[in-house]
This record gives C-alpha cells, structure tokens and sequence, in this order.
C-alpha cells in the first residue's frame, strides 16, 4: 500500500498494488477504508514491508479535525442560501406579475440565478470535500458571482434613495460574503478544473450583459412610450317634470373611456353637480369682483360683467366608478343620474363636472386592501378615526402600492396611497411612506397633511404615475325648462 503527500487540502491518496482504492484526511479515515477492504483493524500502519509512505509518515494529516475546512463549507452555504432566498423574492414576484415583458424577463432570469446557487450548494460540499465532480469548483464561482452582481446592484439601488431598511444590513452583509467567498475561490483557483474555462468565461460574459441589459431597461423604463389619453362626458338631458308636482327631475349622463394605451387604477372619482347664483349688475361691475373682498383673500378664475354676487352651491355629488377599480385600455364606463331642482329654482345655470385621480398600472400595483372603504367617523375604524369636529367626515381608502419592479420595492421603504371623498370637498389623493396603522388613533387628518413631505408626495406621484383628469358640462337653467317635458 502507498499513501501519498497530502494534497493542498490536506487530502492523501492511497494506492494498493498500484490501484487507487480512495482518500483519506486522517488516520481514522485510512483505517475505516482498510476495514471495508477486509483489512484488521489492528494491521500495522508503519510496518514498512507493508505501508510506504510519501511525504510524511502517519502522523502528517494536515486536515486531521478539518475544522478550517469545514467553516468554509458553513459559510459558503449560509451565503448562498441567504442569495438564493434573496433571488426567490425579487424574481418570484416579478416572473407571475410584473406588467411588461422584459420585466417579466428579468423575474424569470432572477430565478434562474437561485436556481444555479441552489445547485452550487452540493457543488460546495464535493469542492470541500473528495471532488468527485470536476465542475463542483466552476458551479461555487458561478453562484457567487451572481451573489455578488445582485448585491452590488441592490445597494446602487438602495443608495439613490437612501432610505433605512432593515434589508439593507442584509444586502450588506451578502455583498461582503460575496466578496470573501470570491476571493477564497481565486486564492484556491477553482477556474483549473474547468474543461474550458475560455467558453465558460465568455457564457459568464455574455449573461451577464444580458441581464445587465435587461436590468438596465427595466429599472430605467419610464413608461412614456404609450401616453395617457381619456375621454370624459357630462351632459344634461331633456327635464321632466309634473304638473302636481313641485320638482324638476334633469337627467345627468356621466361617461368615461380609456382611450390610451395602459390600464389604469381609480384612486378616487367624484362627480359634482353646481347651482349658481347671481344678481344682474346694471352697472356692469361684476369684472371687478374676481379679486374678492379685502379681507378674504380669495380670488376666482373668471369673470362677467353683468353678473355680480355670485354663488355657486353644491347640489348634487358622489362618486362615479369607486376608488379601486379598474379602467382598462379600451375600456369605457357609464352612469346615469336624475337630479332634483325646485320648479321655482333660482339658480342661474347648472355645472357638472366629472373628475378622478388615477394610477398607472404600468408604474405601481394597489394592495387589495386599499378597495376596502373607512369611515372616519366610527370609532370602530380604530386608526382611521378621526373626530368629525377635528377633521370633518371622509371617506378614506388607504392601502400598499407596490412598485412593477420588486428590485424598488425591497430596496424602499413603503408607499401607501391614501384617498379621501366627501360630498362637500374636493379629491385629495396622494403617495407617500405614511402608514395609517402606525399613528395614533384619533389624530386629525390635518396635522396629518402638516407634517408629510411635499417634496416625497410629488415625487412618488411622479414614479407611480399619479394623475387626475375632469370634465365639465354648463347649461342654463332657463334653456333647460323650456325643454322640459310632462
């Protein structure tokens, strides 16, 4: 029998009549293979006519407790486990429901990169081990390489926001493994068991530019390249009317289309119906009345000549689609109401107007929770509530928005869009990183808005594709009894 010089693991080969029957990192190791060859356990290891030793005698096993060895194989697959984990939540999202194709892309290649760092686990093993497969070395780099180019990205990512998340120590830490573990595999120069390390240096290459090119055009994507586009319709039908009784019933026809080319979320919708008031001015001063009083400190975008005090009173309001839904490209939806005047109406003319704020399906996706209506006004509402003599009587959706590519989303904190509706007021629809769930029950919405950040709103506005359209329809109320019809 010979027993060859330890390896540079510390690994001895041993040969029995010129036929090599396996390897030994130890003493112990050399005596459990000579019991399975049907050798005594008590055989004499030193006798020389029998055992000749190369490089050292059986007191030389480098790697005798392996414990070096054996951390090395810890780490490794602690830090392909964590990148291959990593890979399977960025890549899983976006392969089953990103919105366009190259993202779709770039989540599938994501979960080939795990799934190569999954078959590099064993390839760790048998590396560290007895190397029984020659590609073991080439698998372990591959992987790591990949870990490496997925954290170095996700902390460019994180750097141009700059937000502190609790992944950001974990991108961290990868990206220091990976470069440990990269540089262990070039000290030990796994590339030598290669077959052909030219073709497989030139497939690394071309993959990777690959996916630095679909990487590139996903996170760069800005989707200008088909425009918004609707068209909206509010219009006044023929009155009807009774003689024994005292209304007026006018048909309202509301009608809204996606003309462009991406679907879109509904955040909030509202359509408003307005009276307005007026006196005749003989004198012809109303165009100087666009400024307001002195003291109130308003102003309106228009003005006649002949029409002084004006009023205009909400007569009619509520929402069109609802908040959540959806408005394909293509689709169209429509609604019609009758609204109730006094035979004897004073108002000088009726103004409807139509109006929703939206969100680009291409830029963002709304968390189911968000179609779900809360009522500030109930207690039960917890978080949501909110005095009505603090902050009025709203109707509030509020929800996750999550960005089409989830490389953002684990590199940001939260968005949340928050909607509110009321009869009374205006839309108010924005994004921001506020969480209802984590302030204090009862706190006014106003102090709210206060202390968000006007700069963070218009910016996520910008990213998620945050927009609002309207129409508006003005007739005369004399012109619409002289059509009215019994």
């Amino acid at each position: 029998m010979v027993v060859e010089p330890p390896d540079r693991r510390g690994l001895r080969r041993i040969t029995i009549h010129g036929k090599m029957v396996g390897t030994a990192w130890s003493l112990r190791e050399l005596r459990k293979m000579l019991r399975r060859l049907g050798y005594p356990d008590d055989m004499d290891l030193d006798d020389r006519s029998r055992v000749y030793w190369r490089g050292g005698d059986s007191s030389v096993w480098p790697d005798d407790r392996g414990w070096r060895r054996r951390l090395v194989i810890v780490l490794m697959l602690v830090g392909l486990l964590g990148s291959l984990a990593l890979h399977a939540v960025i890549g899983w999202a976006d392969a089953l429901g990103a919105l366009t194709f190259a993202q779709r892309l770039v989540g599938v290649l994501f979960l080939l990169a795990g799934a190569v760092q999954g078959i590099a686990l064993p390839a760790v093993v048998d590396h560290w081990g007895r190397r029984q497969v020659r590609l073991s070395g080439a698998l372990v780099l591959l992987g790591v390489l990949m870990a490496l180019a997925t954290t170095t990205l996700l902390l460019f990512l994180w750097l141009q926001e700059r937000e502190f998340i609790a992944t950001v120590l974990l991108f961290f830490a990868l990206w220091l493994w990976s470069l440990w573990a990269l540089s262990t595999l070039i000290h030990e120069k796994v590339w030598r068991g290669i077959p052909h390390p030219r073709k497989f240096a030139a497939g690394v290459t071309v993959t990777a530019l690959l996916t630095a090119i679909s990487l590139g055009y996903s996170i760069l994507y800005q989707p200008i390249a088909a425009p918004r586009h609707f068209v909206l319709k509010a219009e006044f039908g023929a009155p009807q009317t009774d003689a024994d009784s005292p209304y007026i019933h006018v048909p309202l026809k509301l009608y809204a289309k996606n003309t462009g080319g991406i679907p879109v979320y509904i955040v909030t919708d509202d359509y408003t119906v307005w009276g307005r008031l007026a006196e005749f001015s003989e004198s012809g001063e109303g165009m100087k009345e666009w400024k307001g009083d002195e003291e109130g400190g308003w102003w309106t975008p228009e003005a006649e000549v002949f029409e002084t005090k004006v009023e205009d009173e909400i007569i009619a309001s509520g929402q069109f689609q609802g908040p959540g839904s959806t408005l394909d490209s293509g689709e169209e939806f429509k609604m019609e109401k009758v609204i109730t005047l006094p035979k004897g109406t004073k108002y000088e003319t009726l103004d409807a107007v139509l109006q929703f704020s939206f969100l680009r399906q291409d830029s963002g996706k709304l968390d189911d929770e968000f179609f779900y209506e809360k009522l500030s006004w109930f207690e039960s509402e917890g978080r949501y509530y909110c005095p009505p003599d603090d902050c009025g009587e709203h109707v509030i959706h509020h929800g996750r928005v999550r960005y089409n590519n989830n490389l953002i989303n684990v590199t940001r904190k939260p968005r949340y869009v928050a909607a509110f509706w009321s009869p009374e007021e205006g839309l108010n629809a924005h994004i921001s990183s506020f969480n209802f769930k984590k302030e204090r029950k009862g706190q006014s919405i106003y102090d709210i808005y206060e202390g968000l950040d006007e700069d963070e709103m218009e910016r996520e506005a910008e990213r998620y594709g945050l927009g609002f359209v309207s129409v508006n329809s003005e007739v005369s109320v004399k012109g619409l009894l002289k059509q009215a019809q019994p």
